[in-house]
C-alpha cells in the first residue's frame, strides 16, 4: 500500500500520466499554496490507509483542488482486493447517482437552445404520462386503509423531474405498494430501453402529487428519454458529443472498451453476509442507458466536470453552459411549503430538508444555511454521491472542491462523512 501511495506521487513529481495530472487540472507545488495543511491533510491519508488496512474498503482515490488546481491527488488500497491488483489514480469506477449532475447539464443545454422548457409538462414529450394518476389512502368505515387513485392535481413538469418533486419514486428507500410496483414491473431492468422504461413508468402510480413532495427517484431517468425524445439521439451519444467530449472525458460514458478493463474497480465482500455488492463491471454494456445512474467515470474526469461548474459553464476555451444557467443549477430550487417524502429520512446528511438546513438544485442537494447539517461546508456548496460509495461537493465559497471515488456501498455515508471532516479541517487559509 506504501508502494501504491509512494508510486502515485513520483508519476505526479514525473508527469508520467495525463490521469495523474488531473487531466490539464494543474497541480499546486504543495497544499500550503492554496490554503491546506499538508500534516492535517496526511489525517486523510492516514485514515483512508486504515480504512484498507482493517478490511473496511477494499481502495478508494480522493482529488481535492481549489483555486484551480490540485492539492491533493491520491489513491489509496486495491483496485481489486481479490487480484492484489493496486488503486491507480485513473481506476474507473461506477459512479451511480453522480450520474444525475451530469445528465441536468445535458438536459440545460437543450434548455439554452429553446428547444425545451422547465415548465414544460412531460407529457409533451412522454404523452402517455398525462394519464398516470396518484395513490391516495382511503380509510373504509371499518378503519381499514386502502389505496385509491386520484388524477394528477397538476401536470409533471421538466423542472419537477430536475429537482425530484415529480411524484416519481424509487423501489428502494422503503416499501409501500407504489415502491413494490416497481420492482413487479421491473423498472430498472438493464435489457430495456429508456422508450420502454418510461413506458412502464406511466402505467404505475405517483407516490405524490406533483410539486408536492421531494421524493429521491427515477425522475432523472426520465429526463434522459425526455432528452432522446428533444434531441433525435440516444443518451448515451447525447452525453457523448454534448458533454464528455467537449470536456475531454476520456474515460466517463455508460460503459468502457475491454481494453480498459483492468483499470475498473471492483468491490469487495462485504457486510453481515459477507456477500459481493452487485455492482457491474465497467465494460458491461446494458441496454438501458439509466441517465439516474448509468455512468463510470474517473476522479480526474469527474473533477474537470466540477472545473467546468467552477470556471461559471466553460473549460479550456470550451463553453458547456451559461454562468446564469450554472446559477440556477446551484441555487434551492425547491418550493417552501415542500414536504420530504416518508422514507427520505435515510438519506441523512443528503436529505434536503430544512431539518438539516438544505435544498435540492437541479440535479444535486444545495446547502442553504451554515448550522443544522451535521456535515461541515458552506452555505451553497452543492454535492451527491452514488450508492457505490462515489461522492462529490464544490464549494464555491472557499472556491474547492473534492471528488471522493470507491466501490464499498455498506459505508458509503460513513466515509462521505468522515471525507468531509478531514477536508474542512485541512484547510487553514484564504
Amino acid at each position: 500500500m506504501a508502494f501504491v501511495r509512494a508510486f502515485g506521487l513520483a508519476a505526479l513529481a514525473l508527469g508520467l500520466s495525463l490521469p495523474a495530472l488531473g487531466q490539464g487540472i494543474p497541480k499546486a507545488q504543495s497544499p500550503e499554496e492554496v490554503g491546506f495543511s499538508s500534516i492535517r491533510l496526511k489525517r486523510l491519508s492516514d485514515r483512508l490507509d486504515e480504512g484498507v488496512k482493517t478490511g473496511e474498503i477494499p481502495g478508494a482515490v480522493v482529488l481535492i483542488a481549489r483555486n484551480g488546481r490540485i492539492a491533493m491527488f491520491q489513491a489509496f488500497g486495491y483496485r481489486d482486493r481479490e487480484a492484489k491488483a493496486p488503486m491507480q489514480t485513473d481506476t474507473i469506477f461506477r459512479i451511480a447517482s453522480m450520474t444525475k449532475p451530469i445528465t441536468s447539464v445535458a438536459a440545460m443545454t437543450l434548455v439554452e437552445e429553446g428547444k425545451m422548457s422547465l415548465a414544460d409538462p412531460v407529457a409533451k414529450y412522454i404523452p402517455a404520462f398525462a394519464d398516470t394518476k396518484v395513490s391516495v389512502k382511503k380509510t373504509n368505515p371499518d378503519g381499514t386503509v386502502e389505496m385509491g387513485l386520484e388524477p394528477q392535481e397538476r401536470p409533471m413538469t421538466l423542472l419537477d423531474l430536475m429537482r425530484h418533486t415529480s411524484g416519481l419514486t424509487y423501489g428502494a428507500l422503503g416499501s409501500n405498494v407504489v415502491k413494490q410496483s416497481y420492482l413487479d414491473m421491473k423498472v430498472m431492468s438493464a435489457d430495456q430501453t429508456n422508450a420502454e422504461m418510461v413506458a412502464k413508468l406511466s402505467k404505475l402510480a405517483l407516490l405524490y402529487q406533483p410539486g408536492t413532495h421531494w421524493e429521491y427517484s427515477m425522475s432523472t431517468d426520465v429526463l434522459g428519454r425526455v432528452i432522446e425524445v428533444v434531441s433525435g439521439l440516444p443518451l448515451d451519444k447525447f452525453i457523448e458529443e454534448r458533454i464528455a467530449k467537449p470536456l475531454k472525458l476520456g474515460d466517463t460514458g455508460f460503459d468502457v472498451p475491454m481494453e480498459k478493463k483492468d483499470r475498473g474497480a471492483h468491490p469487495q465482500k462485504e457486510g453481515p453476509k459477507g456477500e459481493t455488492p452487485p455492482i457491474p463491471d465497467v465494460t458491461a454494456r446494458t441496454t438501458w442507458k439509466s441517465g439516474g445512474a448509468g455512468l463510470v467515470s474517473t476522479a480526474a474526469d469527474y473533477a474537470r466536470f466540477l472545473q467546468m461548474f467552477a470556471n461559471g459553464g466553460e473549460l479550456d476555451g470550451v463553453r458547456v453552459i451559461s454562468r446564469k444557467t450554472i446559477d440556477w443549477m446551484t441555487a434551492d430550487n425547491l418550493p417552501p411549503d415542500i414536504k420530504m417524502g416518508d422514507d427520505m429520512w435515510r438519506l441523512g446528511p443528503l436529505e434536503p430538508s430544512a431539518r438539516v438546513g438544505q435544498g435540492f438544485g437541479l440535479g444535486f442537494a444545495v446547502r442553504v444555511d451554515q448550522g443544522r447539517n451535521p456535515l461541515p461546508g458552506s452555505p451553497y456548496d452543492y454535492h451527491w454521491g452514488g450508492v457505490w460509495g462515489t461522492y462529490f461537493w464544490h464549494d464555491p465559497r472557499e472556491r474547492m472542491y473534492v471528488v471522493f471515488m470507491m466501490q464499498a456501498p455498506s459505508v458509503g455515508q460513513q466515509y462521505q462523512a468522515m471525507v468531509r471532516d478531514l477536508v474542512y479541517q485541512a484547510l487553514t487559509s484564504n
